[in-house]
């Protein structure tokens, strides 16, 4: 089951979904954690997270934990049960609510006590211990409003306009903007556009594309699109593009992925 929250009209540049889950599932069963163009918050609520990085091996657990743009699947073991909150940021929330910009968190997986301005262990207790999906989402709207409130007026909460821009301008485009093109528009030169782009956000314009179009295309997917169409409408040049992409960005092709965001091993 999930309880989807909509976020104050004040979080919503930097709070692109937010979400309430609690699910029973089959022990062995590990869902994947795919790249997006948002960061990842989850606060776990009864068992923490048992998750970790495909290609690297390590898994670590954790009560409150963000992932950042990433280029490759996490795995999480769901042990049977999951239940918590899931936040996705915007790079422009990566300041705004965590204190860090969103290149410092990218393709990694840090615990709230490690960031500049994280959830308090005191709060995360208080969401556990309410029994209404509504009153928990109150609880942390009110701490996030708290935290933007403060961090208003600090020269460090706030994102160069022309990375903003470009950013925009990439993921309104459905990750197809060509880079010369966004940075003419931003007024940059191509390389002054990746290193303040990338010193931002963690990847490079041209990344931050093929991230935006492989979310756009698993949307589609998700929505019964037929493979080929997906290809085309998402902006790869065929079938076979898509379908190595997939293999890179989520460890699974595209039709085990339509079936599920879980498989089991074995």
């Amino acid at each position: 089951m999930e309880a989807v929250h909509v976020p104050h009209p004040a979080l919503r540049p930097y709070v692109a979904s937010w979400v309430g889950f609690r699910a029973a599932l089959d022990p062995r069963a590990v869902h994947h954690g795919l790249p997006s163009p948002t960061l990842t918050v989850v606060l776990a609520l009864d068992e923490p997270l048992d998750v970790g990085w495909l290609d690297r091996g390590e898994r670590e657990r954790y009560w409150t934990c963000v992932a950042g743009l990433h280029t490759g699947p996490a795995l999480v073991r769901t042990h049977g049960w999951q239940h918590g909150i899931q936040l996705a940021l915007t790079p422009l929330g990566a300041r705004a609510l965590l204190g860090a910009p969103a290149a410092a968190l990218a393709a990694t997986m840090t615990e709230h006590a490690e960031l500049p301005v994280g959830l308090p262990q005191c709060l995360l207790e208080n969401l556990a211990a309410q029994r209404d999906w509504r009153r928990r989402h109150l609880l942390l709207e009110r701490h996030l409003l708290s935290v933007l409130a403060r961090r208003h007026d600090d020269p460090a909460h706030d994102v160069r306009p022309e990375v903003a821009r470009a950013w925009w301008l990439i993921a309104s485009s459905g990750g197809r903007a060509r880079v010369a093109d966004v940075a003419e528009q931003v007024g940059w030169g191509r390389r002054r556009l990746l290193e303040q782009f990338r010193a931002e956000v963690g990847v490079g314009p041209k990344e931050a594309g093929r991230i935006v179009r492989f979310d756009r295309s698993r949307r589609l997917l998700d929505a019964g699109i037929p493979l080929a169409e997906v290809a085309d409408r998402a902006g790869y040049a065929d079938q076979a593009h898509l379908s190595r992409e997939y293999a890179r960005l989520a460890g699974r092709s595209p039709s085990r992925l339509r079936e599920s965001a879980y498989h089991l091993p074995g």
